[in-house]
């Protein structure tokens, strides 16, 4: 590993799993010290564990307040300072076919987990950031905020304001040297996207994701499968020196998703125009 992070501290929220253990694990790998951030009590504990003495678990509820300033305040007095700040903890909403029959059961809650903790998030450990030199904030979004489309508009919507959130807090926070991106994954295999009915046996789990890939990759000209991994490489840019120009930005990491669609209809028309003029003719 380049060591890439050496010397520099970083908390990452929602870090018991999915994109955010990945993060956790290659900062790590980076040379950083990083606070693993989540509700999830045991997964945080055990990704701390395993992670050694570069980690430690916090517990933290990213749309409290309370709990925002703990986190912050326990880092600095852990590793002895803040440089990278992953806002990576979010909520899906239930699944909804349809918006007429969604009553937004969840509608509070994902705005407060998705929007107000990337936020609180930010303001937090830019607090500290201002009086220090700077540092990397990287806010983890999803091309749902890219891209409209049907169902889940609770999700779609959070997505959308913690995007142009980023992007405001950035202009804002230029001036102190605080550098804030955003990056927004797609059809990434997490928990959070599974759509497998809580307390299915894996296999159940398995049989669901197997059905949806086809779906998934028809709208995406990559076709291979992303994975944490590839969306850590892209946080780890971000929160480096590499990157150091860079701010206010979007980074989609999604196979090619949010560039169009790779069905190429012209091709259908114009098989289209050839069949109705060989029926005149």
């Amino acid at each position: 590993m380049s060591q890439e992070l050496a010397g520099k501290v970083a908390i990452v929220t929602g870090a018991a799993c999915g994109i955010g253990r990945a993060t956790a694990e290659l900062f790590v790998e980076e040379g950083a010290k990083v606070v693993i951030a989540d509700i999830n009590d045991d997964a945080g504990e055990t990704a701390a564990r395993d992670l050694g003495p570069a980690a430690i678990y916090q517990r933290a509820d990213v749309a409290r307040v309370e709990d925002m300033d703990a986190l912050v305040a326990a880092t600095v007095q852990q590793f002895g300072g803040l440089d990278v700040m992953v806002n990576n903890a979010g909520v899906s909403c239930k699944p909804s076919v349809s918006f007429l029959d969604d009553e937004l059961p969840d509608f509070d809650r994902v705005m407060q987990v998705n929007v107000l903790g990337v936020i609180l998030g930010t303001q937090r450990a830019a607090r500290h950031m201002a009086k220090h030199g700077g540092g990397s904030i990287i806010n983890n979004a999803s091309i749902a905020g890219l891209i409209p489309g049907m169902a889940m508009l609770s999700y779609r919507a959070s997505k959308v304001a913690a995007i142009h959130a980023s992007k405001s807090m950035a202009i804002d926070l230029a001036q102190y040297g605080i550098r804030v991106n955003c990056l927004a994954p797609g059809h990434i295999p997490t928990d959070l996207n599974a759509f497998t009915p809580p307390g299915a046996r894996p296999e159940v789990g398995e049989r669901v994701q197997a059905a949806m890939k086809p779906v998934w990759d028809a709208n995406k000209p990559l076709k291979r499968q992303g994975t944490p991994h590839d969306v850590a490489q892209a946080v780890l840019f971000l929160a480096g020196d590499r990157s150091a120009q860079i701010t206010g930005t979007v980074l989609a990491v999604d196979g090619g998703i949010s560039a169009g669609d790779p069905v190429n209809h012209f091709q259908e028309l114009m098989a289209a125009r050839a069949s109705a003029l060989a029926q005149g003719a």
